[in-house]
């Protein structure tokens, strides 16, 4: 984070990056407490007793909490901040407790504090994102800083997609005045991301027919072989200019060497900058054709992420939070990135959506996953001052 000069941001006579710097010692316990928590997506006992634990602090903040319960996976946790103004519309604080480790994980990659980072499983994705909102909620109600609604929504699945969180998000976020989305920064530079690729996920089937490779050779109709020529086609969908990606990650087919395959699968993630690019993905998906007549191809999947696209109202929020950022001292830039996050959604629906106001670090779902130590109170000082000062 390279440093502006030097200045202060003053609310109401008090010293924003001072203050939150004093509370530096409560923010580090905050973010020990739900790190020590583990709550894998495929555990919803675990991610229940992390929204448990958040729930908590969320009262300690001074919220009142809301938990849609869910069964497949963890609950929601919905928590409401600051006063009800009639026709004053919140702001969302959009979350995950939900970690792509399993449990166990903190045996061999225990939280600790060296080398001025933090370092834990889900401290940088996106536990720390959560304590600094916490932290920064708590020193608002406390100095009677926060003069407006602001709702915190903690999912419990984004790392597989949001299945069950989705239609929650959306309906909440439908009646915000804007989003700050939780997730990391980007990169050791921290930029604020503005803009998201959109995620597609598909598979492909392909079914031939069995035959004995020796003996019955000419009979068969290899599903391999088919897939390999599909795969072809597909990779051919990628136009990187345009920032559109298509990648075959995995395959499978067949079942002995010696016997022609009679099935072949492939899974396919498709990345695309703009929405107006997905129809064109469809089209090309949908024109597949089988070059083997006697093999045929079965298609499924679709969208689970519409692209977050660098609209004028996030712009607005991003010019805010670098004039906000100047004042605290530092210079913020912005980004875009070819990930997906909840942030997806909200933006979709045409409300001013800004990213990546959560953590420094870097080793996001790596055995490295860490936090900047130097960061942690300037960018919840910056949280802070969106909450208190932004206007969308």
């Amino acid at each position: 984070m390279r440093k502006s000069e030097n200045k202060s941001f003053v609310v109401k006579g008090l010293d924003l990056a001072a203050e939150i710097a004093g509370r530096q010692p409560e923010l580090l316990g905050l973010i020990e407490a739900l790190v020590k928590v583990e709550s894998p997506s495929d555990s919803p006992a675990d991610v229940n007793a992390c929204a448990a634990l958040a729930e908590k602090f969320c009262m300690e903040a001074g919220g009142k909490v809301r938990t849609h319960r869910q069964k497949q996976f963890g609950n929601i946790l919905e928590a409401q901040f600051g006063p009800r103004k009639r026709g004053a519309k919140p702001i969302l604080l959009l979350g995950h407790l939900d970690t792509v480790w399993p449990l166990g994980t903190l045996k061999t990659m225990p939280y600790r504090i060296a080398d001025g980072r933090v370092w834990g499983p889900g401290v940088l994705d996106m536990k720390a994102g959560v304590a600094m909102a916490l932290t920064a909620l708590r020193f608002l109600i406390e100095r009677d800083l926060l003069d407006r609604p602001v709702t915190m929504l903690l999912v419990s699945e984004e790392e597989v997609g949001s299945p069950v969180s989705r239609a929650v998000t959306e309906k909440i976020a439908a009646d915000c005045s804007s989003v700050f989305v939780l997730e990391p920064a980007q990169g050791l530079a921290g930029a604020y991301k503005t803009a998201r690729k959109g995620i597609g996920n598909y598979g492909l089937k392909v079914t031939g027919v069995a035959a004995h490779s020796g003996v019955d050779f000419e009979k068969g109709h290899s599903a391999v072989v088919e897939l390999a020529r599909q795969i072809e086609v597909i990779q051919g969908f990628t136009e990187q200019s345009r920032g559109i990606t298509v990648n075959v990650g995995t395959i499978r087919g067949g079942t002995r060497s010696n016997v022609v395959a009679a099935e072949a699968w492939a899974e396919i993630d498709v990345r695309i900058p703009r929405i107006a690019d997905a129809g064109r993905i469809e089209k090309k998906f949908a024109r597949l054709k089988p070059r083997d007549k006697g093999c045929t191809l079965h298609l499924e999947g679709g969208w689970n992420r519409p692209p977050m696209e660098r609209t004028k109202g996030t712009v607005t929020l991003f010019r805010q939070a670098a004039t906000f950022a100047r004042n605290l001292g530092f210079d913020l830039q912005e980004a875009s990135t070819g990930g997906g996050s909840d942030g997806n959604f909200t933006s979709a629906l045409g409300v001013p959506t800004l990213d990546g106001m959560g953590a420094v670090g870097e080793g996001a779902h790596a055995r490295h996953e860490s936090i900047l130590l130097k960061d942690l109170a300037p960018r919840t000082a910056l949280l802070a001052a969106m909450l208190c000062e932004s206007k969308v």
